[in-house]
């Protein structure tokens, strides 16, 4: 494992396996409340989210910290 990795818990973690957990975990509702970002509040569904958050780093960080948070 490269040392950069090696504290990384999210190292193999796919972006589409945090939306889905987390959406399951908490239900969009939720998700949405913890995170304020329209695409948990709007039409809801991971397909969009992945869209959204792959363009916008700001969000994606969010989602993750929620997720080492939640899971880690």
């Amino acid at each position: 494992m490269p040392e950069t990795q090696k504290n990384n818990p999210l190292h193999g973690i796919t972006l589409e396996k945090i939306v889905t957990d987390l959406s399951l975990h908490f239900g969009w509702e939720a998700l949405g409340e913890k995170i304020r970002i329209d695409c948990f509040n709007n039409n809801p569904n991971v397909k969009s989210s992945l869209k959204f958050l792959r363009h916008m780093p700001w969000a994606r960080k969010k989602v993750e910290d929620l997720y080492v948070d939640t899971f880690g």
